[in-house]
């Protein structure tokens, strides 16, 4: 394991927090261009529908084995469940209500403005009517994705759920199981951008959504960014990153437990990024050791980049933490963590030696599909706001004439003259209001 070290010297010949944050990102490649190769299979789906699903299927999912139908059987899910260990099924159920719980809270209501000139408008939030969550494939199965996704987005009328099968062209039953115990009744056999291409446009068997959301690889992203035109999207997500900040007073356990922190995160593999920061030289220093020690016993840890990074202050650890924006921020010790409330740019914040990410990952209830990549300067964590719309009801009423005298200057200066006759129309025809 590589560990980049930047002093707090060089971290000012970077020009601060700003360009210490642009430094530590680069550590991650942004990877190849996939545009051109997704927006061939987006034409292909879209032009061929279940055909081109299920041959891309055979060539990237099934090792050329024929793929099983897209749609899975309810029997089948049914099934699953009978086999998850009792202790699974008991703490995707903890993960469940929490989640829902935390969602609930995010949910909002109707709102009626009286404006001044005597009209109303009502704002509206109306759930899209159909929503699709896509759940990665990979080295293992990921029942989490599948409730971060499921439960949030109850609220949209249909929820699917889509995930590549393996080479035997079956999906996990681990994932079958919780999209049962999620109340999932429709699930798809089919991954990569061919499943995002047939969600967006719909094909003989996949039923078209209002919203996709979940994480994936590049390719996935990709095409969703392009059908973003077509489709709802929760945002581009990308390789994973945790930065945690340490107080430079904290002792051998407090250390030892942040760079557990980080290696939870390095299991997400190449391509995610994990940073530690500490206005303690020697601090950093006893952080870089204990993540060599540990690391060794760990072979889950996957390839991915690591850094820690020296700051002049506490404060100057919070600059670099709301310019680097990180999915995940956890704040360890006293003087750290009561700069808690300055904190802007954070996918979701982790306050205290307790507060492992990994909690907010599985069983916390907050969300663990986040904006990526330094998004959360203006992005936020998945939630029931990415399955509803609002929508604006006007009722003008006797409020016609002070607003069409407000109005008709403006529509004139714009050159908009029926736009002005329109509201002036309203005056003349309803000569009380």
């Amino acid at each position: 394991m590589r560990i980049e070290r930047l002093s707090a010297g060089e971290v000012a010949q970077l020009g601060g927090a700003a360009g210490a944050s642009a430094r530590v990102r680069a550590l991650v490649p942004d990877g190849a261009s996939v545009a051109d190769q997704v927006r061939e299979i987006l034409a292909r789906v879209q032009a061929e529908g279940d055909a081109a699903v299920l041959d891309y299927t055979r060539r990237f999912d099934t090792a050329g084995g024929e793929p099983r139908e897209l749609l899975v059987a309810l029997d089948e899910l049914d099934e699953a469940i009978k086999r998850l260990p009792l202790e699974l099924i008991a703490g995707l159920q903890v993960a469940i209500v929490n989640v829902a719980l935390v969602a609930d809270a995010g949910v909002g209501r109707d709102a009626t403005v009286e404006l001044a000139q005597g009209h109303q408008v009502a704002v509206r939030e109306i759930p899209v009517g159909s929503a699709a969550v896509y759940v990665p494939g990979g080295r293992a199965p990921y029942p989490s994705t599948v409730v971060m996704g499921v439960v949030t987005a109850r609220s949209a009328g249909v929820v699917a759920v889509c995930t590549p099968p393996g080479p035997d062209g079956q999906i996990d039953p681990v994932i079958l199981g919780t999209c049962r115990l999620c109340g999932v009744e429709r699930v798809y056999r089919m991954g990569g951008a061919q499943a995002i291409a047939a969600l967006a446009y719909g094909t003989e068997t996949v039923e078209r959504v209002d919203v996709i959301v979940g994480p994936g690889n590049l390719y996935v992203q990709e095409a969703k960014h392009q059908l973003s035109a077509h489709v709802g999207i929760d945002g581009f997500a990308g390789p994973s990153d945790l930065l945690v900040v340490l107080s430079g007073a904290c002792g051998q356990e407090e250390i030892r437990l942040a760079a557990l922190d980080m290696l939870a995160q390095g299991e997400h593999g190449e391509g995610s990024l994990v940073v530690g920061v500490s206005p303690s030289a020697e601090l950093c220093d006893a952080l870089g050791q204990a993540l060599e020690q540990l690391v060794v016993e760990r072979p889950t840890v996957g390839e991915a980049a690591f850094a820690i990074v020296e700051t002049a202050s506490a404060r100057e650890a919070i600059a670099l933490a709301n310019a680097f924006a990180p999915e995940h921020l956890q704040l360890i010790g006293d003087e750290i963590e009561a700069f808690a409330s300055q904190v802007r740019c954070a996918g979701c914040l982790f306050v205290g030696t307790t507060s492992a990410t990994a909690f907010g990952d599985y069983v916390a209830g907050s969300n663990h599909v986040l904006p990526t990549g330094g998004a959360a300067r203006f992005a936020s964590t998945l939630s029931p706001r990415h399955f509803r719309r609002t929508m604006s009801e006007v009722r003008i009423g006797q409020g016609a004439a002070k607003l069409a005298a407000a109005g008709a200057p403006i529509a004139h200066a714009e050159g908009f003259q029926v736009h002005a006759e329109s509201m002036l129309a309203r005056v003349r025809e309803n000569p009380q209001s």
